[in-house]
């Protein structure tokens, strides 16, 4: 069975940035996404389209296709009255938009009662080096293709 809309694949994967790892999946523990459905970057997506289990490959994916380039306006300043506890540079905090999502940012410096943030993808702008094997395709469940991703055996629930 080939990789194609609508379909379960369960893949092991090493991530690297200039040549240090920086994410891989565990042994036994594929990553597993619903193809299709901006479940993963779309790089790597659209290069797996098509592929079957056992399949192998090497692929570099540029920010365009990755987690997009950096937008310096992504980075803002807000005050320390905007946290509630102590903030530690480098840490992930998160902000709900207006459309009531929420949003991550990265704590860069805090400059008194100045807190710059980055609402920018910890990995935007970087060009991603990926070697992928593809573990498993399988069809989606009705329910898999109702909630817009895969689980875990087939099986779960939003609780």
């Amino acid at each position: 069975m080939n990789i194609t809309q609508d379909k379960v694949v369960e893949l092991d994967y090493k991530l690297t940035v200039n040549g240090e790892i920086i994410d891989q999946s565990e042994a036994g523990e594929p990553l597993v996404y619903l193809h299709g459905h901006s479940n993963i970057i779309p790089g790597l997506e659209s290069a797996l389209e098509g592929k079957a289990a056992g399949d192998a490959m090497q692929l570099t994916v540029q920010p365009e296709e990755g987690y997009g380039p950096r937008d310096e306006d992504n980075v803002e300043d807000l005050s320390r009255e905007d946290f509630e506890d102590d903030i530690e540079v480098g840490a992930t905090y998160y902000a709900q938009a207006e459309d009531g999502s929420m949003l991550p940012f990265t704590v860069i410096n805090v400059d008194g009662d100045t807190v710059k943030v980055d609402f920018n993808h910890p990995m935007a702008g970087m060009v991603l080096d990926f070697d992928v094997k593809v573990l498993a395709v399988r069809d989606a469940t009705p329910e898999e293709l109702e909630h817009g991703h895969a689980h875990a055996d087939g099986d779960h629930d939003h609780e």
